[in-house]
């Protein structure tokens, strides 16, 4: 039986989720497929260009939520294909920073600007008051869960710690 939200079901609330998630990626996949990347590689270009000039790549496991081994093989290909570069850090030459290249920013920035111009229309179709409240909607999901109240969430794996629903984490060992 599907749960009920304010003025319909669960079940219609996912069933839109999954065809704006696929409107929202569906260009940018196929750019990306043209270069033989998909979406993890997306997400890595994403995040590298959106986190700072001293971006390490533990910062961006941590970003990302995935072990080095998951993160090897897209980061190689975006190495192997000049979008993402690393560099010693200067201060601990055991850690690297991480950046784009700037082909790999020109590429970031296209794909970006295909969803921002998306969902800055649809905002604009909705109406006043839209963005504000789908970005709450977004950053209960995505940020921080236990705003939801007793959830049944089994303890994640996250870039090699237990990452538990309360936020927390610990290493595993």
């Amino acid at each position: 039986m599907a749960s009920c939200t304010e003025g319909g079901s669960n079940d219609r609330d996912l069933e839109l989720f999954h065809f704006a998630f696929r409107f929202l990626v569906e260009e940018p996949d196929r750019i990306l497929a043209e270069r033989g990347l998909n979406r993890s590689h997306h997400r890595i270009l994403y995040f590298v260009g959106h986190g700072g000039p001293d971006m390490t790549l533990t910062d961006l496991l941590d970003k990302l939520r995935v072990s080095r081994q998951a993160l090897h093989r897209p980061m190689r290909q975006l190495l192997d294909q000049g979008l993402v570069l690393l560099t010693p850090v200067p201060s601990n030459r055991r850690m690297l920073n991480v950046r784009l290249s700037d082909e790999g920013a020109k590429l970031e920035a296209r794909l970006s600007a295909l969803q921002t111009g998306y969902l800055d229309k649809a905002f604009a179709a909705v109406g006043p008051g839209a963005a504000e409240a789908w970005r709450q909607v977004m950053e209960v999901l995505a940020a921080d869960p236990t705003r939801l109240g007793q959830i049944d969430r089994p303890t994640m794996r996250v870039a090699g710690r237990a990452h538990h629903e309360h936020g927390a984490t610990a290493h595993a060992s």
